[in-house]
């Protein structure tokens, strides 16, 4: 057994201070919601760039049908960059307001 005496700044060996910081777990909603979000752009994307049937070409021949399905080529693959482009955005600005969240949520010190 140790006889050097207990520091008079520290509380004796076994008790602990009560927490300071609330011990509620921590739910991570926006994980889940900028998940979500990154799911549904993806199954967009896919099916934008599937839904490409050329149905509007039907009875066309020779250079005309290749003309119609290299012009819906086209479009399919503009629409495919818009919608890039919109989940980019999203994604930007999810990420801004979360950074903001996690600023007005910080502890002062």
């Amino acid at each position: 057994m140790s006889t050097a005496p207990t520091p008079a700044w520290g509380p004796p060996d076994g008790e602990h201070p009560p927490s300071t910081r609330n011990s509620r777990k921590h739910h991570r909603i926006f994980l889940w919601i900028f998940l979500a979000v990154q799911a549904l752009f993806l199954f967009w994307i896919i099916a934008g760039a599937n839904g490409n049937d050329h149905d509007s070409c039907k009875g066309m021949v020779g250079d005309a049908l290749t003309t119609c399905q290299n012009a819906g080529d086209v479009g399919t693959t503009i629409g495919v960059g818009l919608v890039i482009a919109l989940w980019v955005a999203v994604d930007l600005i999810l990420g801004i307001t979360y950074g903001v969240y996690r600023l007005a949520r910080r502890q002062r010190a």
